[in-house]
């Protein structure tokens, strides 16, 4: 069985590795705030594991919990490395806030299906409410939420798979997963998602990160500039559900063809900012190859530049619209207050299974799900 590594690596091991030496500062290329113990656990009878994973400037640590993202170090333009995705210290606070989906991969359908309910053939399929009456990133018992197997592990990558029974939070079909997280020799992490299916199903698989390129527990991301590659977005209705219509983003808030501050116009006086209390919604994505990039988020205080690209047709911009320093503390005991990270999702669009305009998320049997993500990441002084 491959080497897991967790927990916390020795100062001493780390001034042995001169590539390392060479691109993060010693003191920060550890997982500063995790212990092995707080991951000692078992859920649903399988033991709970902590992975790490280092290409020499990149390193993130990966739990079969929710097959999450539990720490992304990034070096900052300083070459001192940065934490820059939320979380907490144990995976007690982990399964205790799970409705957070801090890094975890969410499925069998990310985001929101309206009603809680589709058609697929001539069945209904009823879906577990989690959202008011709808069901978001796959209802309660989404993937999230379950212990997935470590498949294969080497030192810049980590497989791990889960089987989603028929009828698992209502969906049709006995469902294998497969998630490949591999931090790239071209400063990248990739997430490579791949499914198939015994049954007629629907799928949408992402990653739900909480990014601040400033580092975990900062306080705000308005001072961060964004730019989509997206000439409209989905309208949404009150509780966010797709109308189906799709809005030209000239003229609007919602416009991020150019680089922008996320803060410039995030109060502007907008019905659709209105409902989503901020920016929470689906942008249609322009894409010459089916592979490519489609937005750069950029930290000016650390210099953090972190490009996305992906083979989804949308991305969900959320900016953490419904987050408060009243709920539990993550990491180091920080808070994560109002707007202090923000999320950029690949996905196909929400509430699909019944927009029949909007890209098909239909999977058959003998056919192979396949999406595949990467955040590149590279700083500017």
């Amino acid at each position: 069985m491959k080497k897991i590594f967790i927990a916390v690596l020795s100062l001493v091991f780390v001034s042995c590795q001169n590539r390392q030496e060479k691109n993060v500062a010693k003191d920060q290329i550890s997982i500063d705030s995790l212990a092995e113990t707080k991951f000692n656990l078992e859920i649903d009878a399988k033991a709970v594991k902590l992975v790490k994973i280092e290409n020499g400037k990149l390193s993130a640590t990966i739990t079969n919990y929710g097959a999450r993202l539990v720490t992304l170090f990034v070096p900052d333009a300083q070459g001192m490395a940065k934490d820059i995705i939320l979380g907490y210290d144990s995976i007690k606070e982990f399964k205790s806030n799970s409705a957070n989906f801090y890094g975890a991969i969410v499925g069998r359908y990310g985001n929101r299906i309206g009603s809680a309910r589709f058609n697929l053939g001539d069945e209904t399929y009823e879906l577990e409410k989690n959202d008011g009456e709808n069901s978001l990133h796959g209802g309660q018992n989404g993937f999230y939420n379950k212990m997935w197997d470590i498949k294969n592990q080497t030192d810049t990558s980590v497989t791990l798979t889960y089987t989603s029974a028929d009828l698992e939070a209502g969906y049709p079909g006995n469902l294998d997963v497969e998630v490949t997280y591999t931090l790239t020799s071209t400063n990248g992490l990739e997430i490579k998602y791949s499914g198939q299916t015994d049954k007629e199903t629907v799928v949408n698989l992402t990653n739900h990160a909480y990014f601040n390129l400033n580092g975990a527990g900062d306080s705000t991301i308005l001072d961060h500039e964004l730019q989509i590659t997206a000439n409209q977005f989905t309208e949404v209705n009150s509780n966010l559900i797709p109308t189906g219509n799709q809005i030209d983003v000239a003229g609007t808030a919602f416009d991020f063809r150019n680089s922008k501050h996320i803060g410039l116009d995030i109060s502007r006086d907008e019905e659709q900012l209105e409902i989503g209390k901020g920016y929470d919604h689906n942008f249609v994505l322009d894409k010459e190859t089916e592979f490519a990039k489609i937005a750069k988020l950029y930290a000016p205080r650390t210099g953090i530049i972190m490009e996305v690209w992906t083979t989804e047709p949308g991305l969900q911009f959320y900016s953490g619209n419904f987050m408060s320093d009243q709920d539990a503390a993550g990491k180091g005991g920080n808070r994560y207050g109002y707007r202090s990270a923000l999320c950029l999702e690949t996905q196909h669009f929400p509430d699909s299974p019944n927009q029949p305009n909007f890209p098909s998320t239909v999977l058959k049997p003998g056919d192979t799900y396949n999406s595949k993500t990467t955040y590149y990441f590279s700083t500017k002084k």
